[in-house]
């Protein structure tokens, strides 16, 4: 056991998974903004967190170059509401300040790697593919995209019968946004020397989030099981969210390794699976994708948590994980061995709260654990 990230980076780690159990716990991701401090200190320059993607690049603007107000990046920046959580105004607040009055190659970046929908509604296609042809200098004037609302309404992603994803409409634009993608991708060396790197890069980010939407409008029209579809629906958003991670790794390749923050479901490297009606569906989890692509460059560190007053979750039995977490943590640590137990069972699906289990601790690196909000000594 340890309060050491150090002991859990290999040489060949360049993407460090740590996962939090539940996204109602502010604590978890204060004790992230001080493991990702000691990871710059160790050579990390950037942090990857659970939400939109092309959101995000407002976010890095202001850390990096100081670009808008930290108010105005939180409220346009963050997807899921993540923007209005002090952990992360703290987390930008402190990358902003670090970067101050250092050289650009050294400076922190921050990215998201979710993809741009909720829970219930995803958005039109339009901007992000207007953004690419705008960068193109393509007209898309003659292109039907149809009123945004046809697509980011509830009954678009709710209701098969209503959205519009698999119709002729549908079918030319992944057609015309696959062709933007092999010209942006064909005319890179002028595109890039007229512009630069980064631009082309800020072109094909919103584009791939575009074709994304694509496909996840395409399975929510799909005339199937109600339960297969929707499992459907969550294999494309962790699909999209593995490979923006290879994306992005791919862009900080030579500035040093990366810390991917979210949901435990998202970066583990088991199977994620839900229960409808009686019927156990399961997908690959982005984690899972992910460690299949990368191999040992890839590790993942589980959160787990003993109590917390913000979900109103008690102390957790003796013979649980958590329990048995508890007896050797009594603040927080990090630990690659955890002794086989029980799995909690105190917990309300309000709680957003998933406990260990034994699948999940094996297939781990190692695991996070916090004993409770109290514990962290700020």
């Amino acid at each position: 056991m340890s309060q050491d990230i150090r002991d859990f980076r290999t040489p060949s780690c360049t993407l460090l998974g740590l996962g939090e159990p539940t996204h109602q716990e502010p604590a978890f991701g204060l004790l992230r903004n001080d493991l990702f401090a000691t990871l710059v200190r160790l050579g990390f320059r950037s942090i990857a967190l659970e939400t939109d993607r092309v959101a995000a690049l407002a976010v890095d603007d202001f850390v990096r170059d100081g670009i808008g107000t930290l108010d105005d990046v939180l409220r346009v920046g963050f997807s899921h509401g993540f923007g209005a959580l002090e952990p992360n105004r703290e987390l930008v607040a402190r990358m902003r300040t670090y970067n101050e009055g250092r050289p650009a190659v050294d400076h922190l970046s921050f990215h998201g790697f979710d993809a741009p929908t909720e829970n219930t509604t995803a958005p039109s296609p339009r901007p992000y593919l207007e953004y690419a042809a705008g960068y193109l200098d393509i007209d898309l004037d003659g292109t039907d995209f149809g009123p945004d609302d046809r697509w980011d309404r509830p009954e678009a992603i709710l209701d098969a019968t209503r959205s519009i994803g698999a119709g002729a409409e549908a079918a030319r634009l992944r057609a015309e946004a696959d062709d933007l993608l092999g010209t942006l991708h064909a005319r890179a060396p002028e595109l890039i020397a007229a512009t630069s790197r980064a631009a082309w890069h800020r072109a094909r980010t919103h584009l791939t989030a575009g074709i994304g939407l694509l496909r996840y409008h395409r399975q929510a029209a799909r005339r199937i099981e109600e339960g297969a579809r929707i499992a459907g629906l969550l294999a494309t958003r962790d699909e999209i969210m593995a490979r923006n991670l290879v994306d992005i790794r791919g862009l900080e390749a030579d500035r040093g390794p990366t810390l991917v923050f979210a949901n435990n479901a998202h970066l583990q490297r088991n199977p994620s699976s839900m229960r409808i009606a009686g019927t156990e569906l399961g997908w690959w989890s982005a984690g899972a994708i992910t460690d299949a692509l990368l191999g040992a460059r890839y590790r993942v560190l589980l959160g787990s948590l003993g109590s917390s007053e913000a979900l109103r979750l008690g102390a957790p039995e003796p013979d649980t994980y958590e329990g048995t977490l508890r007896q050797e943590f009594p603040t927080w640590g990090l630990t690659a061995t955890v002794a086989p137990a029980r799995t909690r069972t105190d917990t309300r699906p309000d709680q957003g709260y998933a406990p260990l289990d034994r699948s999940l601790v094996d297939a781990a690196d190692g695991v996070l654990y916090l004993d409770s909000a109290a514990a962290l000594d700020r």
